[in-house]
C-alpha cells in the first residue's frame, strides 16, 4: 500500500513507473504493491529518485519491509 500511495503522489501509473525505471515488465511493480517480493536493495536510489522521494526515508521504510 505505501509503495502505490508513492507512485500515485508521483502521478505514474504501474506502466510509466515500470518503464522510467528501466523494468521490463509492469507487472512487478504490481507484484511488490501486493507484498509479493522487494524493491532490489542496488536500485533504492533509482526507485526514490522516480518516485521523488528522500533515498534515506525510502531505504529506511523498505527495510522495514
Amino acid at each position: 500500500m505505501w509503495l502505490r500511495s508513492l507512485r500515485e503522489q508521483a502521478g505514474l501509473s504501474q506502466r510509466l513507473f515500470a518503464d522510467a525505471l528501466g523494468l521490463e515488465y509492469y507487472t512487478f511493480i504490481s507484484q511488490l504493491e501486493a507484498g509479493r517480493g522487494r524493491v532490489p536493495p542496488e536500485r533504492y536510489a533509482d526507485w526514490a529518485r522516480v518516485l521523488e522521494v528522500d533515498v534515506k526515508e525510502f531505504t529506511a521504510t523498505c527495510l522495514k519491509y
